[in-house]
């Protein structure tokens, strides 16, 4: 049996299609096809399927669907099952075209161009259209859509890279020039468009392809094209011969530094944005929305003075302020046409009863980190940690900061009925010592909002990712006890669309932060 979302969702028993009947019965099987092999609970299977408008026998309703896309399923829907507190698809390797894509494109990033080549044309080869196209109203969907488009053309640039050191550039000029009308503001595109015709003696197309660039970028963003691409048109401008064999030039890694239009200072989010910028292939962009006209040119110019002093401290930075009636919207676009791995915002303690703070949690396609509170400062950083999903980003973000400000980085962790969660704290800290090489020191405390309270009074900033069920339930009683009643700052982080270098691909562990107080 295979299944395939790179496209319509389709389940194949060798030539054959086997019908799915509804629009509930293709998005159970696309949730469980999503976290394959990872226990799905019923409460999120729940949600997702019928969102806000959830039958009264919630369960029931779901056990039905459950037993019906069995029955769909023929012989392979025994790989459907009951484990608590839900679900889980059991598939054997290659079963799921997106597995087989994925493992295509590591092997490709291991191997030399033209074998890169050939394993990323072999795993493009497996799309046949927008990803699950048949569910893309589906409010579940979309986050995964705009993940699984990512992964697309992150590959489709990787095998223009490939191609382009194998010397095949005559081959890719009207290839590229599809994908930059498809992306216009996708700077590595143009960078490849612009040394693709190059090597084929067309120089003055090549810059004509960067003015074309300056402008998208500066009339719809208000910023400067990335340094990068500025010097591949200072190359192409001197004839480099390096040109001839280097392959295309791959813009920066952006953190986006955004100050919304409701007064919000930049000076705490660059305490913690400019140490992570100092990374290797980082680029600071600072970006200022605004309610008034007027304000443009003061505003505009004193971003300017911060990213002055930036380039003076040695950081790649770029800066833009612009009007904006859309704020969220223009910051979940603005996150996507730069490539974005981190937005940071400032937020208030409510943070999720702000419509423009939702609006940006719920699309940006990169990681987010809300600061709440005061500036923070270099010392000791606290990750309360369980292992779910945003967890990990935490986890990750704390190790890079830790890392820029040699600082002891700490994991905090429940102990629930006489267990606690000692064997996960440990295997995160080797995962963070594998990828980061810093070493993170275990913290158990009760559940509950009140020893995690007292624990951050000994941190400089507390970095806690959001709940799986944000969306539905809020902070919770843990996480709003660190936004409203802690003295220190906290970042409130929600994954993006990328994977992360950490989270491992099972769930290891079961334990929570309880959002019920404890008794007295």
């Amino acid at each position: 049996m295979q299944f395939r979302i790179l496209g319509p969702l389709e389940v194949a028993d060798g030539d054959a299609v086997i019908p799915l009947a509804g629009a509930k019965q293709r998005g159970l099987l696309a949730i469980l096809l999503l976290s394959a092999n990872e226990t799905v609970s019923s409460d999120r299977l729940i949600d997702e399927l019928w969102g806000g408008q959830s039958p009264e026998s919630g369960r029931t309703a779901l056990q039905v669907r459950i037993s019906q896309l069995r029955k769909a399923l023929g012989a392979a829907g025994d790989a459907i099952d009951t484990r608590a507190p839900g679900y889980v698809l059991r598939l054997e390797p290659e079963q799921l075209d997106l597995h087989r894509f994925e493992r295509l494109v590591g092997e490709a990033d291991a191997a030399e161009p033209a074998l890169a080549a050939a394993k990323l044309r072999e795993a493009l080869a497996l799309w046949r259209g927008p990803p699950l196209a048949d569910l893309s109203y589906e409010s579940f969907a979309q986050p995964a859509i705009r993940r699984l488009g990512e992964l697309r053309v992150a590959a489709l640039e990787k095998r223009v890279d490939a191609d382009l050191v194998l010397g095949r550039h005559a081959d890719l000029v009207a290839e590229l020039e599809t994908f930059v009308a498809d992306h216009p503001l996708r700077e590595r595109l143009r960078a490849q468009l612009m040394l693709a015709l190059y090597r084929c003696g067309r120089q003055a197309d090549a810059l004509a392809v960067y003015q074309s660039t300056r402008r998208a970028l500066v009339e719809q963003l208000g910023i400067e094209p990335s340094p990068p691409l500025r010097e591949l048109e200072q190359a192409i401008l001197r004839q480099d011969a390096a040109l001839e064999l280097a392959a295309a030039a791959a813009p920066e890694r952006a953190l986006l530094v955004l100050a919304l239009n409701d007064g919000s200072a930049l000076g705490p989010l660059l305490a913690v944005a400019a140490p992570l910028a100092r990374r290797a292939g980082r680029e600071l962009v600072l970006a200022r929305l605004i309610d008034e006209p007027v304000d443009l040119a003061v505003e505009s110019a004193a971003l300017h003075e911060r990213r002055e002093l930036l380039l003076a401290a040695g950081i790649a930075a770029r800066a833009a302020a612009f009007t904006s009636s859309s704020p969220g919207g223009d910051a979940v676009r603005m996150a996507g046409e730069l490539d974005c791995d981190l937005m940071l915002i400032d937020a208030p303690p409510e943070l999720l009863e702000s419509p423009v703070h939702q609006a940006i949690l719920a699309a940006a396609p990169c990681d987010v980190a809300a600061l709440v509170g005061e500036e923070p400062a270099p010392g000791p950083l606290l990750v309360p940690f369980v292992g779910v999903e945003h967890d990990w980003t935490a986890i990750e973000l704390g190790a890079w900061l830790a890392g820029a400000w040699q600082v002891p980085l700490r994991l905090a962790g429940p102990t629930v009925k006489g267990r606690d969660s000692s064997r996960l704290l440990a295997s995160a800290s080797l995962a963070v010592q594998h990828a980061h090489g810093i070493a993170a020191e275990p913290l158990l405390l009760a559940p509950g909002p009140d020893e995690l309270v007292q624990a951050s009074a000994h941190a400089s900033l507390v970095i806690v990712g959001l709940s799986e069920r944000w969306q539905n339930e809020g902070l919770g009683q843990a996480r709003a006890a660190l936004a409203q009643l802690a003295t220190t700052p906290v970042l409130l982080v929600r994954r993006g669309l990328r994977p992360g270098g950490l989270a491992p691909r099972a769930s290891l562990t079961r334990f929570t932060w309880s959002l019920k107080p404890r008794s007295p």
